[in-house]
Order: C-alpha cells, then structure tokens, then sequence
C-alpha cells in the first residue's frame, strides 16, 4: 500500500482532510468565472455605422439620422458593417410622408454608393454597459479578434499545463499552486486595466496559465496526496459568473471581481500543507514527517502520528522510492505498448470531452437566449450530471461510465445539427443536455487518468 498506509495511520478521511479540501475547491469551483468569461466581457452587441461627421443631426431624431444614414439588410435591421457613402436625404422625405416604406428603403440601397464605418459604430448595450467589442471596436474586419482573444487565453492553459506541471514536481505542489493564485490574481487584475486590446490578450494568457497550474496542483494535492479517497467530485460554478455578471455589467469591473478573490486564496493557501508523498520523494523524509504528525494531531490521533519515524517511513514507502528512482519525460507515456494504448485512448477522450464542453459553452449568443438565463441553466445541469456520474463509476465502473457520457453527448450534439435554427427552445434544450453530459464526461476524466497513470509520469 506504501504511502496510503501511513495516510490511513494519521486518518486519511478526517478532519484535516475535510477542511483542506474544501479550501482547495473553492478556488477551483470559481475557475469558470474565468474560463468562460468571454461569454460576458466579449459580448457582440447590435451595433451600425456611426452617422457621418458632417452630418448635423440637431433638428433631427436618432432614428432619422439612422435612416438616412445605414442601409437596411435583407432581415429590414441596420447593416451592421455598411453605410451610405452620403446622407440619402430623400429616404427621410419618403418616411415622412409614407408609413410604409421599410421595403422600398431597403431596395432603395441597392442602387447608391456604400462605405465601411469610417466614423465608427453605434452600440447597443442592452445587456452590458460595455465590453471589449465596443471599447475595442472588435467588429466587421476586426471580428475575429474577439476569438483571437479567447485562443490566446487557451494557449496559455495549454502552456500552463505542460510548464507549471512539471514545475510542481520540482518545487512543489503547494509552491506552484501559491504562484498560480497570485499568477491569477495579478494577471486578471491586469486585464481588467488594460488599455489596448494586445494587452488584455497578454494578461488573459497569464489568466490562462494560471487556471492550469490551480487546477493540476489541486487535484494532485486532494486526490493524489492526501487523500485515501480519490473519487472527489468537483464542478466549475458557472451560475456564479451568470450571478455576478447580471448585476456587474462593465466588463473591467467585471472582469476585477472575477480576480481580486484570488487574491484571498494565495492567502489561504499558505496554510495548506505539502504533499509528504512528494517531500519523500524529494529527499525531504524529516519534513514529511512533521507534516504526517501535524496532520495526525489534528486529526484527533496524535498518538498513532508519533509512531511514525524515519525508519517506518522508508519501510512502508520503499517499494516507491525504489520505484523513483532516475529521470523520467514524457516518452514514458509511450514507451511499453500498455502505456501507448492508455495514453492513445485516454488523449481522445480529454481532446473529444474538451472540444466538446468548450463549443458548446464559449458562445452562448448563438443559441439566441438571454445570456444569462442560458448561462444558469448551463451551470445548473453540471451539478446533477456529476452527482450521477459518481453514483455510475462507483457502481457500473468508470469505462462504461465515461463511454455512455461521451455517447449521449455527441448523440446529443449530432441531433441538434438536424433540428433548424429557428427551434430555439429545442436546440437549447438538446445542447444543455449535451453539456450536462459532457460535464460527467469531465469528471470521470480528472479521475480515471489519475487511476490509470502510475505517480511517477502523470
């Protein structure tokens, strides 16, 4: 058993164990205000082109100088991107004096001279007061960058991963999950003042690598480390971010109270101890052991934590340190063809279950819904979904389970390309359906490859 005996002698499900693990997932059920905050401070409003600078509009209304101004699209609403190279006068007379003239205003721009928004835009900020898009200008040829601003953020998760991971085996877990507290803190702090678009994108990166190190440094600190128990459940609250974006709706003091709370976690986490299975491993045996007696104490065994010295340490963990011993990469996950298989089909289920869950729930204006109702409901279903797939892994097994999720997602997401777009209610209902599916999907993930994978390489 090795390191989980000397768990069990201190109490591996007691006190401590409860209470560090509740401060360790409070952070990580925040992680999706961060994750999917580009849902809210990216949003597109409706907007069209500013009226022209030489244009007076003192005696005339707002939607005068619309008319006048912005050519209508094949729906009758205001070209977003196009406006007329001059005032089109003669569209206001015909308003005046014709009450029915949405047709032949629309087919009376087809004939004149267009142009881009040179002026700039008008929004319309019926759900946000602002938002990079409008403070930016991210529309028409600038558009994509709304998503170059979300692929910078991933990149720095993919990042994060493969550097504050192997970090942690270096320095520590606590180490790096205190500087990604701090790396959150700071960098979303940052971005909540960045001045330039370029900026924002370079502290959501470092947003992005810090929700990498929280996460790997939590879950191995929890389910591989100090506790006997590894099926942990944890979800992402997405209600929170809905909760706190409809009554916060500027975008930099949104994305600020996503971030300052971090700040209270690098706080707390200080008081988290190390892992005495890492420290072992580390050449740190007499820290492990204080840290093991620390935790028997305040577990209410003092008693049976005094029992444990250097010499019942390196006899209950000899097999593993013998097993640490030499140096170790990531060709180790292909190096005998039972670690290729696992690592081939455990690689396609992460990429298919997170391909997944960040289609669906990284756009949430195309399913044509109040944002934030669709934002509840999306997080809403994560809680049930994970409560069902702890109950199918602990009974069915975690195979099937995580098979069946995948399943019924990708059922779900196939079914919904069939139904037209115009059946808003039904195409929600099948992707929150999708989504609670790939929730689950999540959790067995976290689990099945902490189980899969030996200590030494995961």
């Amino acid at each position: 058993m090795g390191f989980e005996e000397l768990l069990e002698q201190v109490g591996s499900t007691g006190r401590f164990q409860v209470l560090q693990t509740t401060l360790l997932f409070i952070p990580v059920m925040f992680m999706a205000s961060h994750n999917l905050l580009q849902n809210f401070v990216a949003l597109v409003p409706p907007h069209f082109c500013n009226a022209h600078t030489n244009l007076s509009q003192s005696q005339m209304s707002a939607e005068e100088a619309l008319l006048v101004t912005v050519p209508l699209d094949q729906t009758g609403k205001p070209e977003r991107c196009l406006r007329y190279a001059a005032p089109q006068w003669h569209l206001l007379t015909k308003n005046r004096s014709s009450s029915s003239g949405k047709e032949g205003d629309t087919n009376a721009g087809l004939d004149v001279d267009l142009q881009g928004c040179s002026d700039g835009w008008t929004y319309n900020m019926t759900h946000m007061k602002s938002t990079i898009i409008s403070d930016w200008n991210l529309v028409c040829d600038q558009r994509s960058l709304k998503q170059m601003g979300q692929t910078v953020y991933m990149g720095g998760v993919l990042l994060g991963s493969v550097v504050l991971g192997g970090l942690s085996d270096r320095y520590g877990r606590r180490m790096l999950l205190l500087i990604s507290h701090l790396l959150m803190a700071v960098s979303g702090t940052c971005a909540a003042f960045s001045t330039a678009f370029p900026l924002f994108c370079l502290f959501r990166f470092g947003c992005g690598m810090a929700l990498s190190g929280v996460l790997l440094n939590t879950f191995s600190l929890v389910c591989e480390q100090w506790s006997g128990q590894r099926q942990v459940t944890a979800t992402q609250l997405d209600i929170v971010l809905a909760l706190i974006a409809y009554f916060i709706r500027d975008w930099r003091w949104l994305t600020l109270a996503v971030s300052l709370p971090f700040f209270v976690f690098f706080l707390i986490a200080w008081w988290f101890h190390e892992s005495s299975r890492w420290l072992v491993m580390s050449n740190n045996p007499e820290q492990a052991i204080k840290n093991l007696k620390s935790v028997a104490k305040f577990n209410g065994r003092k008693e049976e934590g005094e029992k444990i010295d250097m010499k019942r340490l390196q006899e209950t963990m000899k097999k593993e340190m013998s097993c640490s011993q030499g140096t170790h990469s990531v060709l180790d996950l292909f190096r005998t063809p039972t670690m290729r298989r696992m690592t081939i089909c455990l690689s396609a289920v992460w990429l298919s279950t997170s391909f997944t869950y960040y289609g669906l729930a990284m756009d949430l204006q195309k399913f044509g819904v109040d944002i934030y109702l669709i934002q509840v409901i999306f997080g809403a279903v994560d809680i049930p979904a994970k409560v069902v797939m702890v109950v199918s892994m602990t009974y069915i097994g975690r195979r099937t389970s995580q098979s069946g999720a995948l399943i019924i997602a990708g059922t779900t997401v196939l079914i919904n390309l069939l139904i037209p777009y115009d059946k808003q209610t039904a195409r929600t209902c099948m992707a929150v359906l999708g989504k609670g599916c790939i929730a689950a999907s999540f959790n067995c993930c976290y689990l099945y490859s902490g189980e899969l994978f030996p200590t030494i390489i995961r």
